[in-house]
């Protein structure tokens, strides 16, 4: 199923960690985190002008049985087999909310879900939570059932920690594991790079290589949003580095294009880098990509308070 003109459309904005600070870890093994967040804008809708979008896109139409396919730069390697839900959690998410349905005498009707995959795969924004949280929201709009907060949100989270920060798709402020969101209604658009050398970084092994897990925590934020992110930062990006050397030199290269803050997401390997215009953002990865057409790159905005 083609994203046609009849698909229900959800995008599934890029998760941009702004900051993250690792500051424990409980005995379960799972780490502390607290992180800002935000999300890229879906910039590319309705324009001509060829710009690939910072984000994934999913249609959703009925069918007499459930379907599922995969298109985008970034869809060869991943199974479009139903029976390798494992492998997709969009796929996941669209059973596990058809479970909480059913439990609650709700249809939950066969349909056809098309994959469009534009963000590099394991690569630190936050992509395959996108989808779930992508699916959760148009599978909810496809069948006009809605569930409360509190229900949404644990299915989020039984999904994976960072589906319930990609379910709100807002700026926010994320402690624990990523269950823990306070909304940033103060936090406005800033134009971004994303870049991403096509190397797969293991989440496990950055940890592993995170030798000190009690940081300090974000401090109280100013209001001033430049001073502010400029004395943060992301705690798995040294680790990171020293497992994928490119990130360094990713990471230099942004810069180089005048980013006023260069930054890794997440576990890696993207970085990404903050420009005074959206104007700027476009040149910079005109200019780094022509520089390595073999790697990832896009610009965009991110979504503000007041999107």
């Amino acid at each position: 199923m083609p994203l046609g003109k009849d698909a229900l459309v959800e995008f599934a904005p890029a998760k941009i960690n702004l900051a993250l600070h690792a500051i424990g870890q409980r005995d379960d093994g799972y780490h502390l985190l607290d992180s800002i967040v935000t999300f890229a804008a879906d910039v590319a809708a309705g324009r001509d002008d060829n710009s690939p979008p910072a984000g994934d896109r999913l249609g959703f139409a009925p069918s007499d049985q459930d379907a599922f396919s995969i298109s985008g730069r970034f869809g060869t390697g991943l199974s479009p087999d139903p029976q390798a839900t494992q492998q997709n959690l969009a796929l996941k998410a669209r059973d596990m909310l058809r479970m909480a349905l059913e439990a609650r005498g709700i249809a939950a009707p066969p349909v056809a879900i098309h994959l469009q995959k534009n963000l590099p795969v394991a690569s630190g924004v936050g992509g395959g939570s996108a989808d779930a949280a992508a699916t959760l929201r148009g599978l909810l709009r496809l069948w006009d059932v809605q569930l409360s907060e509190t229900e949404l949100s644990a299915l989020a989270l039984s999904l994976g920690a960072d589906v319930p920060m990609c379910l709100k798709s807002r700026p926010l402020a994320a402690r624990g594991i990523g269950e823990d969101i306070t909304m940033l209604d103060s936090m406005p658009s800033f134009a971004i790079v994303l870049g991403n050398p096509l190397l797969g970084v293991s989440t496990p092994d950055i940890f592993r290589r995170l030798t000190v897990k009690n940081n300090p925590p974000i401090p109280l934020l100013s209001g001033d949003w430049q001073a502010d992110l400029s004395i943060l930062r992301n705690d798995l990006e040294p680790p990171a580095r020293s497992l994928v050397a490119e990130i360094t030199e990713l990471s230099g290269m942004i810069a180089a294009e005048d980013a006023w803050l260069t930054r890794m997401s997440g576990s890696g390997a993207t970085c990404f880098g903050l420009f005074e215009t959206l104007d700027r953002a476009k040149h910079a990865a005109e200019n780094l990509q022509a520089a390595r057409p073999d790697w990832y790159f896009v610009a965009a905005r991110t979504i503000g308070a007041d999107t």
